[in-house]
């Protein structure tokens, strides 16, 4: 019988994405005359095609055979289980390849049933799983197995024959050419087509699998295509470096190779010769050790990983110490490229999120755990393809960039340093604020000098200064009067030249009107600030521009630099010709300025004022998160730096005496004296304007206050604590963890080279990955000096968080209810990435656990969603929980972002009553009210819109520009007014946020480092305070009670606001310990003490929970005594007249009332540091 006369048979596929689409479409054509049909579809066009899903599901339905392969998605697999399920028992075949263990279980050809208990043959598939042991598993031993197994099974009857199709069928997919997709199909019709298709047994033969090179090299301009050998590969006259370039075999074999295509040819256009290597499988290493290596060193001068994947595992599963242990062996540039299958290049392009939060996620998150910098899209599929078959298709100008940016890292690793040019970009924020050069917990005139004389000493041509305060004045100070400029004055751009250099000139006007702008500009010539010392220039960066405007909407879709910023990256990168950027320390603008929040175009502003220029940053090691924007979105690799050291607060003026009468009046037993030490203790408590109580309770606060560890000074980029301050960290390193190896961290801190580091990575080398957190919570972040990551975002809430977050979130009710009969019904908080990467997501595990939910995981362990606790095991009321997220958090961990929102919406919908379901009850209450269905009406988690940042009310706060609190209220709800649900795109819903604010009974915000407290960051006023200001306009005026969460040391503790500022103000802004510590790193010691004075501020306009007292100490302390004035004033004058300036505003708003004399002594001294700023000081 002709096989066109034989009964139509229809095979389908479903798989992950598309890149087998071609083969299977052409296998397709080539079986059509045998009446033959197969369809893939692809589980990644299901969110994106609209009623794609429903095709599938109807086409599983008729199909007579069903592959589901590469389903490992906890979303995918639900989506599409019920339809697999209904067909499995009516097809005749079913097969679960490389998927989650629900979808394999699913397997049934013939006898064989892969839900059956594993014995016999099936036995065998344990030897395609690997070790479980790190680094141990080989690709390339399991595809030798893979190809073993079916000639080991070939004679033995029964049931092993379809345990042997099982496999064969995984070695035609995994060699998925046009000729093994249809010899695939034949094999599994001649062995399973049934019923009216039994007919087709026997007569459909099928070839056995095609064997390709495991291991090889590919170049489209040869006529093999790819070979076992790397002499297939063309040479490049004239290259200036060899690049090895990582592929995957799939996209080979099913001849879609456009996007590979585009890479090549942009490096070779860059003057790089390439060797495009691919392996079988997931595991790149046997493709390195082939042919980037020879004799155990390395033959190509970076890599770049195509793949989209970890270099070792793929999207289900990584094997990060294999990785790193490869990549520290070759030390080499590892840059992490991606093509996207998930989205077309059109929806990328014209959106503002970039990636989908599943691609940055598997394309981006996971590389870098592998020390991956600077990733970059190089192509992917298009909407405007013609025919069934949607191509990988190139980007020519991302796969350009790409290109450019490794010519850049090649050109780098091979220059001398004596002839290599070096921009180092210091930080001015807010201008002409006493703030150039600062930057979080460094010293940063002191580390920069250290820094220019070992670059010296490493033989690059730089002028250093003979000291630290010389390099200070040449930088601050120098020509700057000549020009009325804030700093020296490095170059001026003439406004013309300017305008033909710029391109991008006019998003520029629009924003900032004609060049030169009024920027950091003269009318005629922009100014650029820093100084040149040989080839290494010090720059400070400008500022963003909208501080004398902080109404404007931050970071909006049209918002763009000034022509002061964008001018000065041009300026470093043509005019002086700088090889590589170092940005100096935690943080500054580039990695903020408007663009998509991951998978950047050239369109995005960091792109553009970047370009191909090495970029290099000191980053804090406790904030990965602002890190990880910067690694993403200014392609920065990491060099980390030790937190200051620390100290206990000790007591100080009268609170050691304080102490005294308390132990005196414990160890008396005499009544009188007692009684009399007892009176002497309450004239102390009033004049220290403490709560005296119950003494033996003051003890134990007096004794907090002691013992609590406060940061002491800034860190000193290349130096380690010694001396007391070693022995206080390792003290407190041990309190924090009683298991903890002293003498083990005591090593780590001997090896710690921070400079040494700095150096290599500069010289173009591998830079080691490591966790960024809390030096006390994770040791492993020493040693310092490597390129810091986030936490594997597919395990956030660890374990351990949920556990922990659950405790918490108790404790925080607890704490409510001492003060509060009524139990809350809603709670809003404030999420922030830095805590939760450092926490492995505690903070969002407490919100969890309010609503009485916990993490879904699917069968990876990976997180996959939320699911509810039942109300029984729960053992009281969900809790609705309102969430405001940081900016940061939103962009770094959106399956959490929709984990919570996916919670909001279970509790929304449950079936439980509304008296034990507050959220429930509410939302039931906003649907009515606000017309809207219970959807929407469930929205509980808010943040900025896509690309945007922050609520703006501490810039409103730090301009003194706001004349009433509802300007507060307002510029948060406006900024964060934006909600996130468990899907799509978020929607301005600020009446609903409103609403949900109204219902609020307190809030809260977990505190996580101990270097960082609410009075040293204005981001806590802005996010916590921003927040409280909105709720009391919300709720009519009616203060909602705010706690803080302190989880920084030892055992938790939730304290009120006003009891953190008071802490916070004794162990720190008042503290001689703590103040002292700054005021040796001189000007910049000054700037955080104004940082303290201005959040107070902040938090007195947002909350009214500091107490007068504050700012009485404050003003005695820093402005009325005179020798202090003086000092602070001749350490950096600016920063010491706006302290002053800061309390008269308070008096001046009435958030403090002092007396008249205590007015009239602060103006006076108001005037006399304005007179010493200006240069005319009375004579002393």
């Amino acid at each position: 019988m002709p096989a066109s006369a034989l009964p139509a048979t229809r095979v389908v596929i479903v798989t992950l994405d598309n890149h087998l689409k071609g083969a299977v479409e052409r296998a397709s054509a080539r079986l059509a005359d045998e009446n033959i049909e197969i369809v893939l579809h692809a589980a990644s066009d299901w969110d994106r095609v609209p009623g794609s899903l429903e095709r599938t599901e109807q086409d599983i339905a008729q199909a007579d055979i069903v592959i589901a392969t590469m389903l490992f998605l906890d979303d995918h697999v639900r989506a599409i289980m019920p339809a697999l399920e209904a067909r499995r028992e009516d097809c005749d075949a079913m097969l679960g390849l490389m998927s989650a263990g629900e979808v394999v279980k699913l397997t049934r050809m013939g006898g064989y049933r892969m839900d059956a208990p594993a014995k016999g043959p099936l036995a065998l598939l344990k030897k395609l799983r690997g070790s479980e042991k790190p680094g141990a598993s080989s690709g390339a031993g399991q595809m030798k197995m893979l190809r073993r197994l079916p000639k080991i099974l070939k004679f033995i009857p029964g049931t092993a024959q379809d345990v042997r199709a099982y496999f064969l069928t995984l070695q035609y997919w995994l060699a998925g050419s046009d000729d093994n997709v249809v010899a695939m199909v034949r094999a599994l019709i001649d062995r399973y087509a049934a019923g009216e298709r039994e007919a087709r047994r026997g007569a459909t033969h099928a070839d056995a699998p095609q064997e390709y090179p495991e291991v090889g090299v590919y170049h489209p301009r040869t006529d093999q295509l790819i070979s076992e050998s790397a002499r297939l590969l063309p040479r490049l006259k004239g290259a200036h470096g060899r690049v090895g370039l990582l592929m995957l075999r799939s996209y080979l074999l099913g001849r879609d190779t456009a996007h590979y295509d585009g890479v090549i040819a942009a490096m070779e256009a860059a003057g790089l010769e390439v060797v495009p290597a691919f392996a079988s499988g997931l595991d790149a290493r046997p493709a390195i050790e082939k042919f980037f290596v020879k004799d155990g060193k390395p033959t190509v001068d970076a890599i770049v990983n195509l793949t989209g994947f970890s270099l070792v595992g793929g999207p289900a599963y990584n094997d990060t110490e294999a990785a790193v242990e490869t990549l520290s062996g070759l030390d080499l540039p590892y840059i992490a490229a991606h093509p996207i299958e998930f989205q077309s290049l059109e929806s990328w392009a014209e959106g503002r999120l970039g990636l989908l939060p599943l691609e940055t996620t598997m394309m981006v998150a996971i590389p870098e755990l592998d020390g991956a910098i600077a990733p970059s899209l190089f192509g992917g599929r298009s909407d405007d393809a013609e025919g069934p078959v949607r191509a990988m298709r190139g980007h020519p100008e991302r796969a350009a960039a790409l290109a450019a940016k490794t010519a850049k890292l090649v050109t780098l690793r091979k220059s001398a340093r004596a002839s290599r040019k070096l921009a180092i970009v210091i930080f001015n924020f807010p201008p002409n604020s006493g703030a150039t050069g600062t930057a979080a917990h460094l010293a940063v005139f002191e580390s920069l000098h250290a820094t220019l004389v070992r670059l010296d000493a490493e033989g690059y041509a730089v002028d250093v200064p003979e000291s630290i305060d010389a390099l200070r004045d040449a930088v601050l100070h120098g020509n700057a009067d000549m020009f009325c400029a804030d700093a020296n004055v490095a170059a001026r751009i003439p406004a013309d030249e300017h305008v033909r250099a710029e391109p991008y000139l006019k998003e520029i006007e629009a924003q900032w009107g004609p060049a030169p702008g009024k920027q950091q500009a003269d009318g005629s010539a922009i100014h650029i600030y820093g100084i040149e010392l040989g080839n290494v220039f010090v720059g400070v960066q400008p500022a963003f521009g909208y501080e004398g405007d902080p109404m404007r909407l931050l970071f909006e879709g049209g918002f763009a630099p000034t022509h002061a910023f964008s001018a000065f990256y041009r300026w470093i990168r043509r005019d002086f010709g700088a090889d590589a950027v170092l940005h100096f320390g935690t943080h500054g603008a580039l990695e903020f300025m408007p663009g998509k929040q991951s998978g950047l175009s050239g369109d995005c502003w960091p792109e553009r004022l970047l370009g191909e220029l090495p970029n290099f940053n000191l980053y804090a090691a406790n904030n990965p998160s602002e890190g990880i924007l910067a690694k993403r979105r200014a392609s920065a690799t990491l060099v980390s730096y030790l937190t200051p050291p620390l100290a206990e607060a000790g007591l100080y003026k009268g609170f050691a005496d304080l102490k005294a009468l308390t132990e005196r009046w414990r160890g008396s037993t005499d009544a009188e004296e007692r009684t009399s030490v007892e009176a002497m203790i309450a004239d102390a408590c009033d004049t220290l304007e403490i709560f005296m109580g119950d003494i033996e309770d003051l003890s134990g606060r007096l004794y907090e206050l002691e013992r609590t560890l406060i940061p002491h000074g800034l860190h000193v980029f290349g130096t380690n604590p010694e001396g007391e301050e070693r022995e206080t960290l390792l003290d407190a390193i041990e309190c924090a963890d009683a298991d903890a190896d002293r003498d083990a961290f005591e090593d780590k801190l001997d090896a710690n080279d921070e400079m040494s580091a700095l150096i290599h990575a500069l010289d173009g080398g591998y830079v080691l990955p490591s966790p960024g957190g809390d030096l006390l919570r994770n040791p492993d972040v020493l040693p310092t000096g490597r390129n810091i990551h986030g936490f594997d975002p597919f395990r956030i809430p660890s374990s351990f968080a949920v556990a922990e977050g659950a405790r918490q979130a108790e404790q925080l009710l607890a704490r409510h209810h001492a003060s509060n009969d009524k139990a809350p019904e809603s709670i809003a908080m404030v999420l922030w990435g830095t805590d939760n990467l450092k926490s492995e997501g505690t903070q969002l595990a407490q919100a969890m656990a309010l609503i009485g939910a916990r993490p879904r995981l699917d069968s990876y362990g990976r997180l996959s969603g939320a699911e509810l606790i039942p109300l029984d095991e729960l053992g009281r009321a969900r809790i609705d929980v309102v969430a405001t997220l940081s900016g940061i958090f939103r962009d770094l961990l959106p399956l959490q972002t929709r984990m919570l929102a996916e919670a909001a919406w279970l509790a929304t919908i449950a079936d439980e009553p509304v008296e034990k379901n507050f959220v429930r009850k509410h939302s039931l209450a906003f649907a009515e009210a606000h017309g809207c269905d219970l959807e929407t009406a469930s929205l509980r988690v808010f943040s900025n819109a896509e690309g945007a940042y922050g609520a703006n009310v501490n810039q409103l706060i730090d301009g003194g520009v706001w004349t009433d609190p509802d300007e507060l209220a307002n510029a948060f709800e406006t900024h964060k007014g934006y909600a996130y649900g468990p899907k799509g795109a978020p929607v301005q819903r600020r009446e609903l946020f409103a609403s949900a604010l109204a219902s609020v009974d307190f809030t809260y915000q977990n505190l996580e480092s101990v270097e960082v407290g609410i009075t040293d960051l204005d981001q806590y006023v802005d996010g916590l305070g921003g927040m409280n200001r909105a709720i009391a306009r919300a709720k009519g005026g009616e203060e909602a009670p705010v706690y803080i969460l302190d989880a920084t040391h030892g055992a938790a503790k939730v304290r009120t606001l006003g009891e953190q500022i008071d802490l916070e103000t004794r162990t720190r802004t008042l503290n001689p310990k703590w103040y002292e510590g700054m005021l040796k790193h001189g000007f910049e010691g000054v700037r955080h003490v104004e940082n303290h004075v201005t959040n107070t501020l902040g938090w007195s306009a947002t909350t009214g929970d500091v107490k007068p007292w504050v700012y009485q100490q404050i003003s005695e302390t820093f402005v009325l005594d005179l020798a202090m004035r003086a000092r602070l004033s001749a350490l950096n004058p600016k920063s010491s007249a706006r302290v002053a300036n800061r309390l008269l505003e308070a008096c001046e708003r009435k958030l403090w009332e002092p007396d008249d004399d205590t007015l009239a002594a602060l103006r006076a001294a108001s005037d006399d540091l304005e007179d010493r700023l200006e240069g005319v000081v009375a004579a002393e």
